[in-house]
C-alpha cells in the first residue's frame, strides 16, 4: 500500500472543490479567476509605482523594490481565495495523474482560470492606468523600459524563463500548503517570489496587467508592445510554465509521492 502524503491529501482536497465550484456555478469560479488579476494588478501597481519613485531617489534601486513589492500578490491570491491559471497547471496536472479528475474536466478549469485571469489583466490594468500615479509617466520611467525590455526576449528566453518563474511559484503554492503558521506562511510566499521577480522571469498571468497596465499608461507609446510580440511573449511564457509548474513541480512531486516508501512529502 503506498504511503499517504499530507501534503498530496491537502492538493486532492482543493481539487475537488475547484471541480465543484466550477461545475456547480461556472459564472462563481470565472469571478474567483477575475478577482485572482485584481489582486495581481493591484501587486503589479504597486511594484511599478514603487521602483519608480525609487529610480528617482537611488537610481539602480527600482528592481530590488518592485521585486518584494510585487510579490505580495500572490499572498493576496492566496489568502482570498482567487484563482489563478499557473498554480491550476500544477493542480490540473496532479488531479489527472492521480485519477482524481478527467482530462475534459482538468482543461476546462485551466482554460477557464486563464480566460478570466486575462480579462481581469485588461480590466483592472485599464482602471489601475486611470489613477494618479500612473499619469503623464516620462518615456524612460522604470516600467515603460522594463516593459519593453521584456518584449524583446527572444523565444529560447521566454521559454526557459516561464519555466524557472513557474517552478518557483507553485514551489510557493506546495510551501503556503504545508505550513501552518499564517506569519510564517507570508514570509516564505514573499521571499519566494521574489526570486523570479527579482530575476525577471516571465510569468503569464502576471503579464498580463503587467502589458495592460504599461499599454494604457502609455497610450501604447511603447515602441516594442506590438501585436506580434505580445502574442509571442504570451504564448512562449505560457508553455514554459506549464513546464515548470504542471511537469516539473507538479507531475514529478505527484509521481515521487506515489511510493510506497516512507520518504513522501
Amino acid at each position: 500500500m503506498n504511503s499517504i502524503s499530507a501534503l498530496f491529501e491537502k492538493i486532492d482536497s482543493s481539487i475537488i472543490k475547484k471541480v465543484d465550484l466550477i461545475e456547480s456555478s461556472y459564472t462563481r469560479y470565472a469571478v474567483r479567476a477575475v478577482l485572482a488579476c485584481l489582486f495581481l494588478t493591484l501587486g503589479t501597481a504597486i511594484a511599478f509605482g514603487t521602483a519608480m519613485k525609487a529610480e528617482e531617489v537611488a537610481p539602480g534601486s527600482g528592481k530590488f523594490l518592485y521585486a518584494f513589492m510585487f510579490s505580495w500578490s500572490l499572498v493576496m491570491i492566496l489568502y482570498m481565495n482567487a484563482e489563478l491559471g499557473t498554480s491550476n497547471m500544477l493542480y490540473m496536472t496532479v488531479g489527472v495523474y492521480r485519477k482524481k479528475i478527467d482530462i475534459k474536466i482538468a482543461g476546462k478549469i485551466l482554460f477557464t482560470c486563464i480566460l478570466f485571469n486575462l480579462i481581469g489583466g485588461i480590466f483592472f490594468g485599464y482602471l489601475i492606468s486611470l489613477t494618479g500615479t500612473f499619469q503623464n509617466l516620462p518615456a524612460d520611467n522604470f516600467m515603460f523600459t522594463s516593459l519593453a525590455d521584456k518584449l524583446e526576449k527572444s523565444t529560447i528566453q521566454i521559454l526557459v524563463e516561464g519555466v524557472f518563474a513557474n517552478i518557483v511559484v507553485n514551489t510557493a503554492v506546495l510551501v503556503s500548503l504545508r505550513m501552518k503558521d499564517d506569519a510564517g506562511k507570508v514570509l516564505a510566499i514573499i521571499f519566494i517570489i521574489f526570486i523570479f521577480a527579482f530575476l525577471g522571469y516571465e510569468h503569464v498571468i502576471a503579464n498580463f496587467p503587467a502589458f495592460s497596465l504599461g499599454y494604457f499608461a502609455s497610450h501604447g507609446a511603447i515602441s516594442t508592445m506590438t501585436t506580434a510580440n505580445l502574442i509571442h511573449n504570451i504564448l512562449f511564457a505560457l508553455l514554459g510554465n506549464y513546464i515548470g509548474g504542471g511537469l516539473v513541480i507538479g507531475l514529478v512531486y505527484a509521481w515521487l509521492n506515489n511510493t510506497k516508501s516512507d520518504y513522501v512529502d
